[in-house]
């Protein structure tokens, strides 16, 4: 299998290794799916400047699709310039998450989508693994997750740029409000 690099490799981590050993870790634990769609990876900062930071990197990389207030922490999504192959494989996306307020964070890349066609199928077919399954009936966008040793594998039914594009549209997206990173220092 080819591994290309790419040029944010260096800033945030090798994303196509990252990409690929959880599609080995996926294979492993016999999880098959149709056809692997990886819709995007995500890079958890550790801190508010490091997700400022990185937000100022992002923008020669990609084109910002949104950034709103999700789980109580900015979130930033990008559309990659050139994304990130693995083999066949091709991720278009990049997600940028800030810490929760209050909890400690390991900066690095965290974990990776695949869009299936069925999350009550995933589980089903598969009843010894142990999927996260508190998402599965969220109505707006649902998900299955799955531990594993490199990082976790998320399955969701639409592709992220999808739920965006959506999100942007019905006035889905909660802004981050405009004094959030006032005290950035004092943190």
């Amino acid at each position: 299998m080819v591994i290309m690099s790419h040029p944010l490799d260096t800033t945030l981590g090798p994303m196509a290794p990252f990409v690929c050993q959880l599609l080995a870790e996926l294979d492993q634990r016999a999880v098959h799916v149709d056809a692997i769609d990886v819709d995007h990876l995500c890079y958890r900062a550790a801190t508010l400047v490091e997700y400022q930071t990185q937000k100022q990197t992002l923008v020669a990389y990609g084109t910002l699709l949104v950034e709103g207030m999700i789980g109580g922490r900015p979130i930033a999504t990008y559309q990659l310039f050139h994304p990130v192959q693995c083999g066949d494989v091709s991720v278009p996306c990049i997600e940028l998450a800030a810490p929760k307020p209050g909890r400690s964070h390991q900066a690095g890349l965290e974990h990776i989508e695949l869009v299936v066609p069925s999350l009550p199928a995933l589980v089903a077919a598969h009843p010894d693994v142990p999927f996260k399954t508190g998402n599965m009936d969220d109505l707006r966008n649902p998900d299955v997750g799955l531990m594993l040793a490199s990082g976790q594998i998320k399955f969701h039914l639409r592709a992220l740029a999808e739920v965006i594009e959506e999100e942007l549209r019905t006035g889905a997206v909660v802004p981050v409000p405009t004094d959030y990173y006032d005290n950035i220092g004092l943190l």
